[in-house]
């Protein structure tokens, strides 16, 4: 069978079933942002890793290096932020072409290092080596959590309400706008600089009312159907409040928007989000709720549609 028939999913449902009577010992391992290790008795250290290929995940030729140094470890600090962890190290392997300047790999490092300073985050280790003509970046991120504070993606209640941080689609249109060169397109920006929510994942984590979890990379089609499934519920969800300044099927399907997809208890939504808007002077998008059954309802306005909505997909 070809990758693309396992899907992304079941490869890692295979990987994850080929381990499955080997000790985690007290671990939490596949299945969510980050993998959950027991620290002391009241802390945690939580690990995620990513990886960014060249002509997969970004354009040589169109990325600003600063810009993919930054991005590299934003995406990664995002995982920790969904985690409600403070993140405390990361660290950075990368392998190079020949036909790679060492000008490209300094002004790599000034953007990783700009991000990594923005959030006290030190490098501390990794690994370089040479590649045959593409670029690839693995970058592992730690972070520390209060144990109580962890709240996963199979936390998900029926009637909660289904919020976002931040506005969805900017980095997609930016991505297409990267391909066509609009070079003056305002959204190349938020694609190449994303925003790790960290101080938001943290004070949203203290909050009793907050209950499953994530940051949106794939897009919300896909991202919310990962809440859904661990949690063992369904979705509405309301196009028409769905937060983008591009078009509704790039906020859903886009990915890479970085900001996080929580749910929450509809009785404290609403002082929930006088709140956050308070604390951060960005406000809480609920965009639908929580309910019974397997499946992500989409409404206009109060209308069920059926679109063929998917997120991103790596396979």
């Amino acid at each position: 069978m070809k990758l693309s028939g396992l899907g992304e999913f079941g490869l890692i449902g295979w990987i994850r079933e080929q381990f499955a009577a080997i000790p985690t010992h007290g671990c939490e391992g596949i299945g969510d942002d980050c993998a959950v290790l027991p620290f002391n008795e009241h802390e945690s250290l939580v690990v995620t890793t990513d990886l960014l290929v060249e002509d997969i995940h970004f354009l040589r030729t169109k990325t600003p290096p600063k810009d993919l140094g930054y991005k590299s470890l934003a995406v990664n600090l995002s995982d920790v932020a969904a985690l409600r962890a403070t993140p405390i190290a990361s660290f950075l392997s990368i392998a190079l072409p020949q036909n790679c300047s060492a000008e490209w790999i300094e002004t790599f490092m000034e953007g990783y290092r700009e991000l990594s300073a923005q959030f006290g985050v030190p490098l501390l280790g990794g690994d370089t080596t040479s590649s045959k003509d593409r670029i690839t970046i693995s970058v592992t991120a730690m972070g520390k959590v209060a144990t109580s504070c962890i709240k996963r993606r199979g936390d998900a209640r029926v009637d909660d309400v289904i919020f976002v941080t931040g506005e969805l689609g900017a980095s997609a249109q930016g991505l297409h706008d990267l391909w066509a060169d609009k070079t003056d397109s305002s959204f190349i920006s938020l694609h190449n600089r994303p925003k790790p929510f960290i101080k938001e994942g943290v004070w949203l984590s203290e909050q009793t009312s907050v209950h499953a979890m994530m940051d949106v990379s794939d897009g919300v089609a896909s991202d919310l159907g990962h809440i859904l499934r661990a949690s063992g519920c369904g979705a509405e969800v309301s196009v028409d409040m769905i937060p983008t300044n591009t078009s509704v099927e790039l906020a859903v399907t886009g990915g890479e928007d970085y900001c996080l997809l929580f749910t929450a208890n509809a009785t404290d939504a609403l002082v929930l989000q006088q709140e956050y808007l308070k604390t951060f002077g960005t406000p809480l998008y609920p965009i639908g709720k929580i309910i019974a059954g397997d499946q992500i309802i989409w409404k206009d306005h109060g209308n069920v549609i059926h679109p063929q909505w998917k997120g991103f997909t790596h396979f």
